[in-house]
């Protein structure tokens, strides 16, 4: 069993820059790869960035590539998801994901691969 807990968000506009985190407890974090994915309003949820649970591997959506930073800290149990250069089209919930894997390389990017999900934070961007 792992819980996630989201914060971060809030209302920016367009340009500016927001870092959201993710705190995990129950089982080992070390051992999961995590994700971020969002959903805006009538929209399917989609893929955002990735991260494995050894050496650091990640993976961009193409859309938020050289704007957005997925990092973590193990010690900490915490992963982040920095977002700069921020547009109205990153306006979305977002959500923290854990999968188990055994893959220490691993970055998932399929959301039906997922096993945890965190409650979501509102990330607001207006013009």
């Amino acid at each position: 069993q792992v819980q996630l807990v989201e914060s971060g968000g809030g209302l920016v506009q367009a340009g500016g820059s927001l870092r959201l985190s993710c705190a995990a407890s129950g089982r080992t974090f070390s051992r999961h790869a995590m994700g971020w994915f969002r959903q805006a309003l009538g929209k399917e949820r989609e893929f955002v960035a990735a991260i494995s649970w050894r050496n650091g591997n990640t993976a961009y959506a193409d859309s938020v590539k050289g704007r957005f930073t997925i990092s973590r800290d193990n010690a900490k149990n915490t992963v982040y998801l920095q977002m700069n250069s921020l547009k109205p089209e990153d306006t979305a919930v977002y959500y923290c994901a854990a999968a188990i894997t055994a893959q220490a390389l691993a970055v998932i990017q399929i959301a039906q691969l997922y096993d945890y999900w965190g409650q979501g934070t509102q990330v607001t961007v207006s013009s």
